[in-house]
């Protein structure tokens, strides 16, 4: 089974090191769902993690990766 990787923590330390709090409030999510994504714990919907990705005004494959080897 495949794998979701993401750069939510590099981007946050990147865009003025953004708390997990402070990113959830911007997306409309808890900290804690943020912290499971960021984690790899939890995949976000596709709204999430479109969401997530214009924060950080990236590509949404800027943010996400899938490895389906994993």
């Amino acid at each position: 089974m495949g794998k979701i990787r993401n750069e939510i923590r590099r981007l946050r330390f990147e865009h003025g090191e953004m708390t997990q709090q402070e990113l959830a409030e911007r997306i409309d999510l808890t900290r804690q769902t943020v912290n499971a994504i960021e984690l790899g714990k939890y995949s976000p919907s596709l709204e999430a993690a479109f969401r997530i990705a214009a924060v950080f005004g990236e590509p949404l494959e800027g943010v996400f990766h899938y490895s389906e080897n994993e």
